[in-house]
């Protein structure tokens, strides 16, 4: 792999005898991960009956390798949520992160989705997730992973990191910022083309960038709480540089000493930044020839000080005897195809109809929300059609019909394409699972099992 030959005479400057390992690296063929979804199953378990050959991911407990020959990204477990797909070394910065159930958090730049449904997975569908993504053509992917690995939890924001800190001041517990970066960590990637795009100067406008966005961050923090930093780039510009300006501009910030980091995780070196902070020693560099994966910076910082009194946020713990009936009324045709819902309320936007699970959720009307909770389906005239985000929120046990394949059986594959195939169960609405995991929806008439998998998720050409 030819590299910028400025990129190459930096690192052999910053690395010295290390340069040629590194170097050789690069030429290895990237190592490939999935991270297994704990909304679905354990990872223990997936790693027990996996249709792939696995291997534990040491820093990130629902991670794996998997090996070049196979394609697990083709696979039903795929569609219907069982893992993400994702770069082995962006895996620490979800573990770094280890959000908590019932913790109100923002990951600011979000999209296409791996950090978020990471920190989904760890808060177990309790508390508030918020992810946002500023490009719009990339906050719809982002929605789309979040509906796909069935979080109930999340508002998808289309936002500017500026619009956010006036909205949510001193208001998250924890704050991800995977920041845009040069990209020179995924050089070797397959496809990426961080590397056409890379120029000597492009470190310094992503730091600037970055500064912003940190600041933001900075100010929608409570007191206490915890803001992780990461990028995908070796420039210390960027990494050290950036952390190291950032903490001279906000003293109530503090680098956290990571109790029992992963071996393999090598401490950041603020002597390679100019005027580099000390304290930022304490932030790790993934090197990819000292570890199976791509090129990653990632620091974890508190903001001092006590966290501001916030009223506590419940829905009302009951209803008028009026305020029922009309609850009723409305969830009463979801009801004719799941046994039961998560806890939370249920909102009506026009003909659809939508899960919050978190009080908070019902205040976001103001900012451009790509997706609030679980949309249940839509209100037709003397009818409801339940949503593609409503089967894979739950499991297949809340459903009234399942129609539960294994999934090497040809007509989950069928179903995938969009195809009909024969099934001689009860009329009505049907979950579609292989192996347990639900995939979406049919409607079974007359022993045919009618194809209402999303055509923009089908498998056309496979």
């Amino acid at each position: 792999m030819a590299l910028p030959i400025e990129f190459e005479q930096r690192m052999q400057r910053l690395l010295g005898d290390e340069y040629p390992a590194f170097q050789d690296a690069l030429a290895r063929p990237q190592a490939r991960g999935l991270r297994v979804n704990p909304l679905k199953i354990s990872p223990a378990a997936f790693a027990g009956h996996a249709p792939f050959s696995l291997t534990p991911v040491p820093w990130a407990e629902e991670g794996f390798f998997y090996p070049e020959t196979e394609r697990p990204g083709r696979h039903p477990y795929y569609e219907a949520g069982a893992y993400y797909i994702q770069e082995p070394s962006a895996m620490a910065v979800g573990a770094l992160a280890d959000a908590q159930p019932g913790e109100t958090v923002l990951d600011l730049c979000a999209a296409p989705g791996g950090k978020t449904t990471h920190l989904a997975g760890r808060m177990r569908g309790a508390g508030l997730l918020v992810a946002n993504e500023i490009n719009t053509s990339r906050a719809a992917v982002l929605a789309q992973s979040v509906e796909r690995m069935g979080i109930p939890n999340c508002v998808v924001l289309n936002e500017t990191p500026e619009r956010l800190a006036q909205y949510f001041p001193g208001f998250f517990d924890k704050i991800v910022v995977d920041a845009p970066c040069s990209g020179e960590g995924m050089f070797r990637k397959d496809g990426n083309p961080a590397q056409d795009e890379w120029t000597p100067e492009l470190p310094a406008f992503c730091a600037e960038r970055q500064a912003g966005i940190l600041d933001c961050a900075a100010d929608m923090l409570r007191g206490g709480g915890i803001l992780v930093y990461s990028t995908c780039t070796f420039a210390p510009e960027e990494d050290e540089g950036t952390l190291s300006r950032f903490l001279e501009r906000h003293p109530d910030f503090e680098m956290v000493q990571v109790a029992d980091p992963p071996i393999l995780f090598a401490p950041a070196r603020p002597d390679w930044a100019e005027n580099g902070n000390p304290s930022v020693a304490a932030a790790f560099r993934l090197w990819p020839h000292q570890l199976d994966g791509e090129g990653h910076f990632a620091a974890v910082l508190r903001k001092t000080g006590a966290p501001a009194e916030q009223p506590e946020v419940t829905f009302p713990a009951a209803r008028t005897k009026k305020e029922q009936e009309a609850y009723e009324r409305m969830i009463q045709p979801v009801l004719e195809h799941v046994r039961e819902l998560p806890n939370g309320c249920v909102r009506q936007r026009k003909d659809r109809l939508y899960l919050l699970t978190d009080p908070r959720m019902q205040e976001v009307d103001e900012l451009r929300v790509r997706a609030c909770g679980v949309e249940l389906g839509t209100l037709r005239k003397n009818r409801f059609e339940p949503s593609h985000a409503l089967a894979h929120a739950l499991p297949p046990a809340a459903f009234y019909r399942v129609c539960d394949l294994p999934a090497d059986d040809p007509r989950v594959e069928q179903y995938l394409r969009g195809e009909t195939f024969p099934w001689d169960g009860e009329k009505g609405w049907t979950a579609v699972a292989a192996d347990g995991f639900v995939l979406g929806w049919g409607k079974c008439a007359g022993g045919i099992m009618k194809n209402h998998y999303p055509r923009g998720l089908r498998w056309v050409g496979r």
